[in-house]
């Protein structure tokens, strides 16, 4: 995903980017959102339900055998379908969003966003497996800002991810979120860096 340099170098363009404004930026990349496996396993259980209807009406096959094999064809179900549905490959896109959305609102809070002189934190979050990614603004920041400006952010981050260039799309994005804070939230004469600039991989 990022290796050593490209953490560098995103958090040498976080530093960059945080010296032309009072306001702090935090890089969050997210491996996965969540892990999807109750999907799957609902997914094997419900198959394995129908396995006895057609050994009680073509067969003469006793109950305990019926569990027996009713089981095994869940267990088998459940191998095949974790193996395939890796990664929340049966879970619909808007539920995979949504997981990640709440997951970047807890990050905003855990990052410590909220506690900023004058409100003006900024958390970008990338969950690569859902490839989602997301601008949470503090309350110095979000109200001056349209949405319209942070998906001409966020777009070209997206793009970036799918070619496999992330770094350059991080690198991108801190710059324009840069410039959006330096609009809003101009350096002051006591101005200190709040937070770690430092790219955070959960």
């Amino acid at each position: 995903m990022l290796n050593s340099g490209d953490r560098d170098a995103i958090a040498e363009a976080v530093r960059e980017a945080e010296r032309r404004t009072s306001g702090e930026i935090v890089v969050v990349i997210d491996r996965a959102a969540g892990s999807y496996l109750a999907v799957p396993v609902v997914l094997a259980l419900t198959a394995a339900l129908f396995v006895p209807w057609p050994l009680l009406a073509l067969t003469m096959t006793s109950a305990p055998r019926i569990f027996l094999l009713q089981l095994i064809a869940a267990a088998l179900l459940l191998a095949v379908l974790l193996w395939y549905g890796r990664g929340g490959r049966f879970v619909p896109g808007f539920v995979k969003r949504r997981h990640a959305h709440e997951t970047a609102l807890r990050e905003f809070t855990a990052r410590g966003l909220t506690l900023t002189r004058g409100r003006t934190g900024v958390l970008l979050y990338v969950a690569v497996q859902e490839r989602y990614a997301e601008i949470v603004a503090d309350a110095g920041i979000d109200g001056k800002v349209d949405e319209a400006s942070w998906k001409g952010i966020i777009e070209p981050l997206l793009s970036a991810a799918r070619e496999d260039r992330l770094r350059e799309g991080l690198e991108v994005a801190v710059r324009a979120i840069g410039e959006v804070l330096a609009a809003h939230a101009p350096p002051v004469a006591d101005d200190v860096d709040e937070l770690p600039n430092k790219v955070v991989i959960l």
